[in-house]
Protein backbone atom coordinates (compact mmCIF):
# COMPACT_ATOMS: atom_id res chain seq x y z
CA UNK A 1 0.00 0.00 0.00
CA UNK A 2 1.35 3.43 -1.05
CA UNK A 3 0.74 6.23 1.64
CA UNK A 4 -0.19 9.41 -0.06
CA UNK A 5 -1.43 12.86 1.18
CA UNK A 6 -4.38 13.64 3.03
CA UNK A 7 -7.51 13.26 1.01
CA UNK A 8 -10.32 14.28 3.86
CA UNK A 9 -10.48 17.89 2.26
CA UNK A 10 -10.97 16.76 -1.29
CA UNK A 11 -13.57 14.43 -0.17
CA UNK A 12 -15.36 17.02 1.79
CA UNK A 13 -15.71 19.59 -1.14
CA UNK A 14 -17.30 16.85 -3.53
CA UNK A 15 -20.77 15.03 -2.58
CA UNK A 16 -20.70 11.53 -2.55
CA UNK A 17 -21.97 9.01 -4.68
CA UNK A 18 -23.13 6.67 -1.45
CA UNK A 19 -24.02 7.80 1.77
CA UNK A 20 -25.39 4.95 3.81
CA UNK A 21 -26.47 4.54 7.61
CA UNK A 22 -26.32 0.67 8.46
CA UNK A 23 -25.88 -1.58 11.50
CA UNK A 24 -25.29 -5.11 12.20
CA UNK A 25 -28.34 -5.85 10.78
CA UNK A 26 -27.85 -3.96 7.16
CA UNK A 27 -24.43 -5.01 6.35
CA UNK A 28 -25.72 -6.96 4.08
CA UNK A 29 -26.68 -3.85 2.22
CA UNK A 30 -23.45 -2.28 2.67
CA UNK A 31 -22.22 -5.58 0.72
CA UNK A 32 -24.13 -5.21 -1.98
CA UNK A 33 -23.94 -1.02 -2.36
CA UNK A 34 -20.40 -1.16 -2.47
CA UNK A 35 -20.33 -3.76 -4.89
CA UNK A 36 -23.13 -1.72 -6.89
CA UNK A 37 -20.90 0.49 -6.74
CA UNK A 38 -17.32 -1.26 -7.86
CA UNK A 39 -19.37 -2.00 -10.81
CA UNK A 40 -20.27 1.36 -11.92
CA UNK A 41 -16.44 2.45 -11.39
CA UNK A 42 -15.64 -0.50 -13.56
CA UNK A 43 -13.38 -1.97 -11.25
CA UNK A 44 -12.34 -5.52 -12.48
CA UNK A 45 -13.93 -8.55 -10.15
CA UNK A 46 -10.80 -9.37 -8.31
CA UNK A 47 -10.90 -5.92 -7.59
CA UNK A 48 -14.43 -4.65 -6.98
CA UNK A 49 -14.26 -8.18 -4.00
CA UNK A 50 -11.00 -6.65 -2.39
CA UNK A 51 -13.20 -3.19 -1.81
CA UNK A 52 -16.04 -5.33 -1.03
CA UNK A 53 -13.78 -7.16 1.38
CA UNK A 54 -12.18 -4.11 3.10
CA UNK A 55 -15.51 -2.03 3.32
CA UNK A 56 -17.34 -4.97 5.08
CA UNK A 57 -14.31 -5.45 7.66
CA UNK A 58 -14.33 -1.60 8.45
CA UNK A 59 -17.99 -1.72 8.72
CA UNK A 60 -18.30 -4.90 11.06
CA UNK A 61 -15.53 -2.90 13.18
CA UNK A 62 -17.77 -0.23 13.42
CA UNK A 63 -20.29 -1.74 14.42
CA UNK A 64 -18.69 -4.35 16.89
CA UNK A 65 -16.45 -1.33 18.40
CA UNK A 66 -17.97 1.61 17.73
CA UNK A 67 -22.09 3.17 18.82
CA UNK A 68 -23.51 0.01 17.25
CA UNK A 69 -24.61 1.89 14.03
CA UNK A 70 -22.07 3.65 11.68
CA UNK A 71 -21.88 5.57 8.36
CA UNK A 72 -20.43 5.11 4.81
CA UNK A 73 -19.48 7.34 2.47
CA UNK A 74 -18.34 6.89 -1.20
CA UNK A 75 -16.83 9.03 -4.12
CA UNK A 76 -15.57 8.26 -7.25
CA UNK A 77 -13.15 11.14 -7.53
CA UNK A 78 -9.80 11.82 -9.13
CA UNK A 79 -9.29 8.32 -10.42
CA UNK A 80 -10.20 6.80 -7.14
CA UNK A 81 -12.65 5.36 -5.62
CA UNK A 82 -13.15 6.35 -1.94
CA UNK A 83 -14.84 4.88 1.41
CA UNK A 84 -15.12 6.08 4.37
CA UNK A 85 -16.70 4.47 7.69
CA UNK A 86 -17.19 7.01 10.58
CA UNK A 87 -18.11 5.17 13.96
CA UNK A 88 -19.51 6.78 16.63
CA UNK A 89 -22.18 9.31 16.16
CA UNK A 90 -21.57 10.14 12.31
CA UNK A 91 -22.91 13.94 11.18
CA UNK A 92 -26.08 13.58 9.48
CA UNK A 93 -25.53 13.68 5.71
CA UNK A 94 -24.89 17.34 4.30
CA UNK A 95 -23.01 18.39 6.80
CA UNK A 96 -19.67 17.66 4.79
CA UNK A 97 -16.91 14.51 4.39
CA UNK A 98 -14.14 16.41 6.23
CA UNK A 99 -13.16 16.70 9.86
CA UNK A 100 -15.60 17.73 11.30
CA UNK A 101 -15.74 19.09 15.34
CA UNK A 102 -15.20 15.62 16.57
CA UNK A 103 -12.09 14.37 14.67
CA UNK A 104 -8.74 15.32 15.07
CA UNK A 105 -6.45 16.76 12.36
CA UNK A 106 -5.84 14.95 9.22
CA UNK A 107 -3.06 13.75 10.08
CA UNK A 108 -2.60 10.15 9.71
CA UNK A 109 -1.95 8.01 7.03
CA UNK A 110 -0.88 4.48 6.40
CA UNK A 111 2.48 5.52 7.32
CA UNK A 112 1.74 5.64 11.22
CA UNK A 113 -1.20 2.39 10.98
CA UNK A 114 -0.38 0.28 13.59
CA UNK A 115 -0.46 3.39 16.27
CA UNK A 116 -3.59 5.11 14.68
CA UNK A 117 -6.60 2.00 14.76
CA UNK A 118 -5.93 1.59 18.50
CA UNK A 119 -10.25 2.69 18.41
CA UNK A 120 -10.71 0.12 15.85
CA UNK A 121 -8.69 -2.80 17.28
CA UNK A 122 -10.01 -6.36 17.60
CA UNK A 123 -8.15 -8.73 19.71
CA UNK A 124 -8.89 -12.23 17.48
CA UNK A 125 -9.24 -10.53 14.26
CA UNK A 126 -6.39 -9.20 11.51
CA UNK A 127 -9.58 -7.35 9.43
CA UNK A 128 -7.87 -3.96 9.54
CA UNK A 129 -4.68 -5.53 8.62
CA UNK A 130 -6.34 -7.23 5.31
CA UNK A 131 -7.86 -3.74 4.33
CA UNK A 132 -4.35 -2.05 4.92
CA UNK A 133 -3.34 -4.89 2.48
CA UNK A 134 -6.05 -4.44 -0.46
CA UNK A 135 -6.41 -0.64 -0.33
CA UNK A 136 -4.08 1.61 -2.07
CA UNK A 137 -4.28 4.09 0.59
CA UNK A 138 -5.76 3.96 3.86
CA UNK A 139 -6.28 6.78 6.44
CA UNK A 140 -7.71 6.23 10.43
CA UNK A 141 -8.78 9.47 12.30
CA UNK A 142 -9.39 8.91 16.00
CA UNK A 143 -11.43 11.50 17.54
CA UNK A 144 -13.15 11.55 21.16
CA UNK A 145 -16.44 10.32 20.06
CA UNK A 146 -15.42 7.55 17.21
CA UNK A 147 -12.88 6.89 14.71
CA UNK A 148 -12.95 7.89 10.33
CA UNK A 149 -11.63 5.34 8.37
CA UNK A 150 -11.34 6.33 4.47
CA UNK A 151 -9.92 3.92 2.23
CA UNK A 152 -8.93 4.04 -1.35
CA UNK A 153 -9.03 2.05 -4.68
CA UNK A 154 -7.20 3.29 -8.00
CA UNK A 155 -9.27 2.41 -10.70
CA UNK A 156 -7.62 1.24 -14.27
CA UNK A 157 -6.47 3.38 -16.46
CA UNK A 158 -9.93 4.89 -18.21
CA UNK A 159 -12.16 4.37 -15.56
CA UNK A 160 -11.53 8.05 -14.31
Amino acid sequence: MRSGPSFSRALAAAPPILDLAFDAGTLHKVRAEVRTQTRQAGLPDDRAADVVLAVHELAANAVCHGAGAARLRMWNLAGALYCQVDDGSPPAPGNGAGPAGRHEADQTDATSFPGATAAWQAAPGHGLRVVQRVADRMQVLPGPQGSRVTVAFDLPPGQH
